[in-house]
């Protein structure tokens, strides 16, 4: 008996540290994407000078970012550079009657975040990425942003994924 229990232990140790594991990333995804909307919120206050990776590193000149973060914040600023426009039109597509350019700067860097987790983050679930940004909408923008950014990004993803 005190074999199973060792060994009961052990798998319990075992699985607990996956739980853990899987428990920390995904904490680790929504600090980097709040760290992603801060970054591209001075990219896009700094009238898009340079790219987004440049306000990354000038970010991390100033701020400690915890590693454990940094890959994913990585990906996401490398896709917002790399497919950015691409973006923005897909998400103009979605929004009724307003253009990118006249939306509140923290709901215009959530709907792109998200963005680029729908389209090039097939690892995440659409309705996570979805609910993360209604998250980041409710943390930082305006009361109506929810809403708001739950509607766009459900009408993104009904055009483009579903």
């Amino acid at each position: 008996m005190k074999g199973y229990s060792g060994s009961r232990t052990s798998a319990s140790k075992k699985s607990g540290g996956v739980a853990e594991s899987v428990a920390a990333r995904r904490i680790d995804r929504t600090r980097a994407r709040a760290w992603a909307l801060q970054i591209h919120y001075q990219w896009d206050v700094g009238e898009r000078e340079g790219t987004v990776s440049e306000a990354l590193e000038a970010v991390m000149a100033m701020r400690r970012i915890a590693e454990s973060r940094m890959p994913y914040l990585r990906r996401l600023v490398a896709e917002l550079d790399a497919r950015g426009d691409e973006f923005d039109e897909l998400l103009e597509a979605a929004l009724d009657n307003w253009r990118m350019e006249r939306l509140a700067l923290l709901d215009r860097g959530i709907l792109r975040i998200a963005a680029a987790e729908l389209i090039c983050f097939d690892e995440i679930p659409p309705k996570v990425s979805i609910q993360e940004a209604v998250r980041l909408a409710e943390r930082y923008s305006g009361p109506e942003s929810p809403a708001f950014v739950n509607g766009v990004l459900d009408a993104l993803y009904k055009r483009v994924i579903a």
